[in-house]
Order: C-alpha cells, then sequence, then structure tokens
C-alpha cells in the first residue's frame, strides 16, 4: 500500500480521499502509537474554518475516545497555536485538521509530538502499520476506561495570543496595517493580537462561512490586499493562509514581499541583536538566489535543504539554527515556535518597521530577487535521473554555470508525482536565461524520447 501521510499530514478531498472512516482510524492509530505509555493519554485537538472540519472533528474524536485517550477540543485555532499549546499544557500530542491553504474541498489530519514537532517518517508510518494491520493487539476499553472529550476554545486563544504578543518587546502604536485573515482560522487571534498591541487595524476576509477559506484571499491570492494596502493609505499588509502558518507580506507601495524577504529582513533583524545562531538562515534549494547574495553583504549565510518545511526544521533542529523557511512565507523562528507561525511571523515584520522607523520597501530593498525561469521536462518515471547520468547533460549544465559566472544558478528536480523534471534557472538576464532553460529542458527530452 502507498504511504499514507505525505509531506503535511494526511490529505485529500474531504469525504472523498479523506473520509470520516480514515479520520477515525487515524485518531485511533494515532492516539495508540502517540501515547502508548502514558496513564490516562490527553490529545489537543483544533481544526480551520472549512465546513468538512466538523465532520471529521467527530470522526478523529471518536478514534482518540476508543482507545481511552482524552481529547480536549480547542475549535477553529491556528496550526501554530496547537504546536505551542501541546506544550504548555502537556499534553501527550496535538492534532490539527486542515489543509493550510488549499481550496475548500480538501482537509487534512496533522499530529504533532508532545514537544510540538510534526512527527517523523518512522512515526507516521508507525501509525500507518497500525492502520494496515487492522488494529492488532490494540485493545478496546470499556466502562470507566473509554476517553473523555473536553471542549475548551476562549482561553486556549486566549493563551496563544498572550504568547504571540510576548515574541516582540515594543507597542505597535502609530502603526496601520491591514490584515487578511483569508476566511481562516487567524480571523480571531492575528485581529486581538494586533489591536491590543495598539495597532491601527483593517481587516479583510476574516468572515468564514465554512466554503471561502483561501477563495481569491489570503496569502495564496494577496491581490486584494496589495491594492487595499495602497488605495487606503497603511503602512504595510499582511497576509496568513487558511490555518495561519504561513504569513506574506505587503509594502506601502502594494509590492509583495515573499518569505525569501521576510527572512533576510528578520535575519538582519536578529544578526543585528546577536540573536542568529552562527549568522545562518536555513532555506530550501527553491529560495531565490538573491537572498543569498543579500545575506552575504550582511555577512550571513544560508543552509539549503529539499523542498519542504520539515526538511528545514529537521536541519535547524539538528545543528542549533534559529531562523528558516520557505519563499510561501512559512517562516520558523525555534526560539519561539516548532512550527511555522504566521502571526509571529507578522509581528516580527511589523515590530521591525516600528523599531527601525524604515518603511517596508525600504527594509525589504536590502534584497533584490534574481530573474527565474522554471520549465518542465517530460521525462518517463524511469528516467528521472537522467541529468546525474547522462555526461552531455552533465557537461552543459557545466558550461552554463560557468557563463552565469555566480550570479546564477541551475537547479534540476525531478516531479515527486507527474512524469518530469522541472529545469529552473536563476540569473541577470531574464530572455539569457530564458533561452537557456528551454534549450536545456530540450535537450534532457531528446535523450530520453
Amino acid at each position: 500500500m502507498q504511504r499514507m501521510f505525505g509531506t503535511d499530514g494526511v490529505r485529500g478531498i474531504a469525504n472523498k480521499e479523506l473520509t470520516a472512516e480514515l479520520a477515525y482510524k487515524l485518531g485511533r492509530a494515532g492516539a495508540y502509537v502517540l501515547t502508548e505509555k502514558a496513564h490516562k493519554p490527553k490529545i489537543l485537538v483544533g481544526m480551520d474554518t472549512r465546513i468538512s472540519g466538523d465532520m471529521l472533528e467527530s470522526a478523529l474524536v471518536s478514534g482518540i475516545l476508543s482507545v481511552g485517550a482524552e481529547a480536549v477540543c480547542v475549535g477553529v485555532i491556528p496550526t501554530p497555536a496547537v504546536a505551542y499549546l501541546t506544550r504548555k499544557y502537556r499534553m501527550d500530542a496535538g492534532v490539527v485538521i486542515s489543509a493550510s491553504h488549499n481550496p475548500v474541498e480538501y482537509n487534512g489530519i496533522k499530529f504533532f509530538n508532545s514537544e510540538g514537532y510534526k512527527l517523523s517518517d518512522e512515526l507516521e508510518d508507525r501509525i500507518q502499520e497500525v492502520i494496515e494491520n487492522d488494529f492488532k493487539d490494540v485493545s478496546m476499553p470499556i466502562g470507566a476506561e473509554i476517553g473523555r472529550k473536553i471542549v475548551e476554545t476562549g482561553e486556549a486563544l486566549k493563551e496563544y495570543i498572550e504568547f504571540a504578543k510576548s515574541t516582540i518587546d515594543i507597542d505597535l502604536k502609530g502603526l496601520k496595517v491591514v490584515l487578511d485573515c483569508a476566511n481562516g482560522a487567524s480571523y480571531v487571534t492575528s485581529v486581538k493580537a494586533f489591536e491590543e498591541l495598539g495597532a491601527e487595524v483593517k481587516v479583510i476576509n476574516n468572515e468564514p462561512d465554512g466554503i471561502n477559506i483561501n477563495r481569491e484571499c489570503g496569502s495564496t491570492h494577496p491581490e486584494e490586499l496589495m491594492k487595499t494596502v495602497v488605495k487606503e493609505g497603511y503602512d504595510l499588509g499582511l497576509a496568513f493562509d487558511g490555518d495561519a502558518d504561513r504569513c506574506l507580506a505587503v509594502d506601502e507601495n502594494g509590492n509583495l514581499i515573499n518569505g525569501d524577504f521576510i527572512m533576510a529582513i528578520i535575519g538582519k533583524h536578529l544578526k543585528d541583536e546577536g540573536k542568529l545562531y552562527k549568522n545562518v538562515v536555513v532555506v530550501t534549494v527553491m529560495s531565490n538566489l538573491g537572498l543569498d547574495i543579500a545575506l552575504k553583504k550582511e555577512k550571513m549565510s544560508t543552509v539549503k535543504t529539499k523542498v519542504g518545511d520539515r526538511y528545514v526544521l529537521e536541519e535547524m533542529k539538528k545543528q542549533g539554527y534559529k531562523l528558516g523557511g520557505e519563499q510561501s512565507g512559512h517562516i520558523i523562528m525555534l526560539d519561539y515556535n516548532t512550527t511555522g507561525d504566521g502571526l509571529v511571523t507578522a509581528l516580527q515584520i511589523a515590530s521591525i518597521v516600528k523599531k527601525t522607523g524604515k518603511k517596508l520597501s525600504e527594509c525589504a530593498s536590502m534584497m533584490k530577487n534574481l530573474p527565474q525561469v522554471l520549465v518542465n521536462a517530460k521525462v518517463p518515471n524511469n528516467k528521472k535521473n537522467i541529468f546525474e547520468e547522462d555526461e552531455e547533460i552533465i557537461f552543459e549544465i557545466k558550461k552554463i554555470e560557468e557563463k552565469l559566472d555566480g550570479c546564477g544558478r541551475v537547479l534540476i528536480r525531478p516531479s515527486g508525482t507527474e512524469p518530469l523534471v522541472r529545469v529552473m534557472l536563476e540569473g541577470q538576464n531574464q530572455s539569457q536565461i530564458d533561452k537557456i532553460a528551454h534549450n536545456l529542458a530540450k535537450l534532457i527530452e531528446s535523450k530520453v524520447n
């Protein structure tokens, strides 16, 4: 059977791929695997605003209770809040029902361990194994041993808001901010945090109805936010995704400030305060080369990982690095939380603008995005490594890199789901790299067809 867990939990179209039956099994197996040593284990359960959340929560919680664990349900709440509260409340595990930035028809189930970290591949495989073995050796308690459901919402939200506010040491009075909540899980927490810190706040897309999450709004569709900031004269805009573990910014001129720019701004600030371990920022191979160049000027450097925030986090934990993330706005600051945290990221950006007295565009001007071209080359699944094996292709890549002379790069990534490899080029001249990328993709295709 193929692997149930993807890079961010179990995800699929709700009621089709991610059914109530599967949610029940995940709740039961997850509670069993993650709490084997606990006497009466407790699991925190949160969700985003999708209509399918109630259905999946009911099933998931039933599974948790069926093995004698307690489910503490905190309702609609950001993913990073579940990670934080799992630690704070000393829970045995946490679960979030969310499909993050995906459209409403999707949903997902993501587990955190007792320390608030996403699960290792080994633990996820163990949960899948228990399900595939039809719960062999998993006992079904009866009577007083069956688990209880505890509903706790208001206090949990307050605790998370207070935590997020505590990550900055300045108020935000005098700052005019537009927040785009994506009709998702941050529609209460982000607004309250910014208002309580004294910012002048305008909020858009904060009326979730179960079906409008991420719909032409939030970090995947920031166009409305960009227009609003300029039209109404705000200092900056901040856009979250459906479960608020991502944040993108918009400067006062309506320009989008993506995760690379955010890491540059926060990284420089942490370095200036002597808080950036080894002056390193952990990024994926997809981060723009402009980030490397900007950080180098500031006597900082990057460490690169495979694509996926879990690989960024892995490297950060292993080496003790403090800041990492992705272009998508999934920014991890391990001094504060164990996963990407949209609200913490938003507050950091706002506090840097306030502290420095600079406009966000000025803060972001430390980095210039290098033009980037992405071309797909159709390649059979069994030949996806040809770019590492064929001598002519290897020689051509080397020639291109010499031509770019340190001011560009070639990156080739096999697709995990389709019969193709992605040829990505960065450089200073858009038309030059466009031509080179298409020629390289054609060369790769000619070698396999």
